[in-house]
């Protein structure tokens, strides 16, 4: 936290960041794509982890990002800045059950989720969950997990295919069968 910044409390300070590194064009873009958030500062990722890098790394902090469900960026941070240790299978459903949105999805994969020890047996949970993102969720987890899991990872995807009725879903799991494919070549 910078010395004129001590008067704030945490989620202020937060939020000034995103505020200072707004961009109105891509949340425009954001906003006219049909992203489901009421509040898009319109920053990328680098930006939103040069504002993590900068913030307590606290699960206080993490879970108040993770309910600001109005606010895109606090939902992409907060996987940022919990505790990857602490953070169960429980927490995990619980997040995934909440994901308003793809977007979410591919950042609480690839910067929490991927490194969690049951991050397999959640991908599976997933695949057979009744909701779309929460399937989506299980793909895009499957695919940061694919250099330690391809045979397990072709299968998943596989399954997916064969079952699959959302078509976003069904063209990630033919993806990750591709990808597989090639990586067992």
């Amino acid at each position: 936290m910078e010395q004129g910044e001590k008067s704030f409390n945490e989620m202020q300070s937060v939020k000034r960041g995103f505020f200072a590194l707004r961009n109105g064009v891509i949340a425009d873009v954001l906003r006219r794509s049909g992203s489901p958030f009421r509040i898009i500062f319109g920053l990328n990722l680098p930006q939103i982890a040069e504002v993590a890098s900068t913030s307590p790394h606290s699960r206080e902090l993490a879970e108040r990002l993770w309910a600001n469900t109005t606010t895109r960026e606090s939902m992409l941070l907060a996987p940022m800045l919990i505790d990857a240790e602490e953070f169960t299978i429980d927490d995990a459903r619980r997040w995934v059950a909440e994901v308003p949105a793809r977007e979410v999805a591919d950042v609480l994969c690839l910067k929490l989720l991927r490194r969690e020890p049951y991050a397999a047996e959640l991908a599976c949970e997933l695949q057979n969950d009744g909701r779309a993102l929460s399937r989506y969720t299980g793909l895009r987890l499957m695919f940061n997990l694919i250099a330690n899991y391809t045979r397990e990872a072709l299968d998943y995807a596989r399954k997916a295919v064969a079952s699959e009725d959302d078509a976003a879903n069904l063209a990630l799991a033919k993806s990750l069968e591709d990808e597989c494919n090639f990586l067992l070549e």
